[in-house]
């Protein structure tokens, strides 16, 4: 598994997790963190296409001859 973690410690580090969060906020917690990856995703996405859009042309500026 990931870095030596065998199945036991992962059970163990889950049942820390549901100690100190507790049952009713797991959900909760998952939906959040879940929803964070995908604001996060978009994010990250947005960038790449803002890296492909051709940049924007600028307009000369105008000076006004009445002031």
């Amino acid at each position: 598994m990931i870095a030596g973690l065998t199945g036991m410690h992962l059970l163990i580090i889950v049942a820390v997790v549901a100690l100190i969060f507790g049952g009713a906020k797991l959900p909760a917690l998952a939906r959040n963190l879940g929803q964070s990856a995908r604001i996060l995703k978009r994010e990250v996405r947005s960038l790449h296409e803002d890296d492909d859009a051709p940049a924007p042309v600028a307009e000369p500026s105008r000076t006004d001859a009445r002031s």
